[in-house]
C-alpha cells in the first residue's frame, strides 16, 4: 500500500493527536486507504476533458489551479491600498476554495460508504471524525498551495517578508474556515432538507465551477489592465459581515500602520471566527454524522406541477402518444440525472456567456450607442453552437445499463424515440436559453431585430436535424456510458460548428439585400418542416 508524503508529515505530530484522545495509528490507516482510493476520482476542473484511467487526477489538476492563481498577481501589485486589493485577493481565494470544496471534496466530507465498516469496529468516534477532517484538510492544503504559490513568491519579492508571512498565515486561517463553513452549511441543509436536495446543490455548484473556469480566462486576460489604477476605500458597517475584508484589514493595519477601529475589528474577526467555527463544528460533529444517514436515501418524488408541465409540452409538440412518452422520459432524464447535467449544463452557461463577452469587447472599443446600431446581434448564433455538443451528449447516461428497456418495450415506431428526445431538448434546454438571450438582445438592440431572432430560431431547429443526421449512428438516447463521450467523430463536430458559422454568414448577407432576410426566413421555415418530416420517417424496430 502506498505511503504518502502528507502522512509522513503528520507523523511528526502524532504525539499531539494522542494527547487529544485520537488513536493516531488507526487514523493513519484510514487516511492511507482513503487517499489511495481518491486517486481514481476525476476533479470537476477536468470536466469535459474525458476520463483518463491512469495517474492521480487530483495532482494533475493542481497545475490548472496554479495557472488560475496568476489572476491574483495584478491585485497584489496594485499599490499600497492593502485593504482594498487584498480583500479582492482573498475574495477570489475563498471563491475558488469554496466552490472546489463543494464540487470536488463533497464526496470526501460526505462519504458514508465506510460507515458499515468503521462503525462496527472498536474505533472511537473522535478518531473517525479526525480522519475525515484531516482527509479534507490535506486536499485543501494542496489546492490552496497550488493556487497561491506563485502569487506568494511574487509578494515576497515585491512586498517583503512581513507581507508574505501575513499572507501565508491568513491563507491557513481561510483554509480552516472554508472547511468548517462548508461542513456547517451541509449540516444546516441536512438538518432541514433531504439528502437529495443536498446532492442537487452540490451538482449545481459543480456546474458553477465549470462555468467560472471560462470567466476566469477572460478576467485573467484583462486584469493586468488594472495595475496602474488607483482606488480608495471607505468603511461601511456591512463590511463586518464579509470575510474577505477580515483578511484584507490586517495588511492595512500592520503594513500601513492604520490603527483605526474598523481595521482592528475586522482583524479580530478574521482571527477568532475560524477558531470559534472549529469549536462549533467539533460540538456539532455527532449531529452531522447522524444526519449523513439521509444521503443513503435516494427518494425524491417529482412535483405534480412539473409532471403537468411536461405533459402539456408533450401534447403541444408531439403528435403521437409514443413520441409523447419519450418526450417525458427524456425530460425526466435531462432534469434528474446529475452526471448528464454536469456534462451539459456548463455548455448552456457558455451559450449565455459567449455572446456577452463579444458584446463587452465591442463596447470597450466603441460605445453602447454604436453597439445598438450595429449588426453585433448576430453573436446570438453562439447560442446555436451548443447544439452539436448537447445533441451528441443525448446518447450518454450514467444509467446506461438500463438501455435494455428500448428492446423490451413494444415500440411501434423507432423514430418516435429520437424525435421525442430532440423535442424535449429543444423545449427544456434550447428554448429557455434562446428566449433569455432574445429578451436581453431586444433590450440592447430594440424590437427591430425580432425578424432576425426568428431566423436564428429556425436556423437552430435546422441545426438540430443536421446534427442528428451526422452524429446519431443508430444509437438509442441515454444508452451509452459517459466514458465513450469523448470518442466522438471530431471531424463531424468541426463540420457542424462550421455549419453554424455558415448560417450566421448567410444571415449577415441577407441583411444587405432588400427583403433578403424575409426570403431567408421562408427558406429556413420550409426546409425545417420538410427536414423534420424526412428525418423521422416511419422506421421498423432494429
Amino acid at each position: 500500500m502506498s505511503d504518502f508524503r502528507t502522512l509522513k508529515f503528520l507523523d511528526l505530530f502524532k504525539g499531539i493527536f494522542r494527547k487529544f484522545g485520537i488513536d493516531y495509528g488507526v487514523m493513519r490507516k484510514i487516511l492511507q486507504v482513503k487517499l489511495m482510493m481518491d486517486q481514481r476520482r476525476v476533479p470537476t476542473i477536468f470536466n469535459g476533458a474525458g476520463k483518463k484511467k491512469e495517474g492521480n487526477h487530483f495532482l494533475k489538476s493542481l497545475g490548472l489551479y496554479a495557472f488560475y492563481g496568476l489572476i491574483l498577481i495584478p491585485f497584489i501589485l496594485l499599490g499600497d491600498n492593502y485593504i482594498f486589493q487584498m480583500s479582492l485577493v482573498f475574495g477570489l481565494v475563498m471563491f475558488i476554495l469554496m466552490t472546489s470544496m463543494i464540487s470536488d471534496f463533497s464526496t470526501v466530507l460526505l462519504d458514508v460508504r465506510d460507515k458499515n465498516i468503521l462503525d462496527t469496529k472498536p474505533i472511537s468516534k473522535r478518531t473517525i471524525s479526525a480522519a475525515k477532517f484531516f482527509h479534507v484538510l490535506i486536499y485543501m492544503f494542496l489546492l490552496t498551495g497550488a493556487f497561491v504559490a506563485i502569487p506568494l513568491i511574487v509578494s515576497l519579492f515585491s512586498k517583503g517578508i512581513l507581507f508574505s508571512f501575513l499572507f501565508l498565515v491568513e491563507l491557513i486561517l481561510i483554509g480552516l474556515f472554508t472547511v468548517v463553513l462548508t461542513a456547517l452549511i451541509y449540516l444546516f441543509i441536512l438538518r432541514f432538507f433531504s439528502g437529495e436536495r443536498l446532492k442537487d446543490i452540490i451538482n449545481y455548484v459543480q456546474i458553477l465551477l465549470s462555468i467560472s473556469i471560462l470567466i476566469g480566462y477572460q478576467v485573467l486576460a484583462r486584469s493586468f489592465e488594472l495595475v496602474d489604477l488607483q482606488f480608495t476605500y471607505s468603511f461601511h458597517w456591512w463590511h463586518l459581515f464579509i470575510p474577505a475584508f477580515w483578511y484584507g484589514a490586517p495588511f492595512d493595519l500592520l503594513m500601513n500602520q492604520h490603527t483605526s477601529i474598523y481595521n482592528i475589528a475586522l482583524t479580530l474577526l478574521g482571527l477568532f471566527v475560524p477558531i470559534i467555527s472549529i469549536l462549533i463544528y467539533a460540538r456539532l460533529m455527532p449531529s452531522f454524522e447522524q444526519n449523513l444517514q439521509k444521503l443513503l436515501s435516494d427518494m425524491n418524488p417529482r412535483k405534480r406541477s412539473t409532471v403537468r408541465l411536461d405533459n402539456l409540452w408533450a401534447k403541444l409538440t408531439c403528435r403521437r402518444e409514443e413520441e409523447r412518452a419519450f418526450f417525458r422520459f427524456a425530460s425526466l432524464m435531462m432534469k434528474r440525472e446529475r452526471e448528464f447535467k454536469l456534462k451539459v449544463y456548463p455548455t448552456l452557461g457558455f451559450a449565455v456567456i459567449f455572446p456577452f463577452i463579444f458584446l463587452f469587447n465591442e463596447v470597450r472599443t466603441s460605445s453602447f450607442a454604436a453597439l445598438s446600431d450595429s449588426k453585433m446581434f448576430l453573436v446570438i448564433y453562439f447560442c446555436n453552437l451548443m447544439i452539436p455538443a448537447i445533441v451528441h451528449m443525448l446518447k450518454f447516461s450514467g444509467n446506461y445499463k438500463g438501455n435494455w428497456i428500448y428492446r423490451a418495450t413494444p415500440i411501434k415506431e423507432v423514430s418516435s424515440i429520437y424525435s421525442g428526445t430532440l423535442k424535449a431538448f429543444l423545449v427544456k434546454m434550447y428554448a429557455p436559453i434562446y428566449f433569455l438571450l432574445s429578451i436581453l438582445f431586444i433590450f440592447i438592440f430594440s424590437v427591430e431585430i425580432l425578424p432576425d431572432l426568428f431566423a436564428v430560431l429556425l436556423a437552430g431547429l435546422s441545426q438540430v436535424l443536421i446534427t442528428y443526421r451526422l452524429t446519431n449512428n443508430e444509437t438509442y438516447p441515454f444508452s451509452r456510458s459517459f466514458e465513450f463521450a469523448q470518442d466522438s467523430n471530431t471531424a463531424n463536430m468541426i463540420v457542424l460548428m462550421i455549419i453554424t458559422v455558415l448560417f450566421a454568414g448567410i444571415h449577415l448577407l441577407a441583411t444587405f439585400i432588400n427583403y433578403g432576410l424575409y426570403v431567408y426566413i421562408v427558406i429556413l421555415f420550409v426546409a425545417t418542416i420538410i427536414g423534420w418530416r424526412y428525418t423521422f420517417p416511419r422506421l421498423s424496430k432494429y
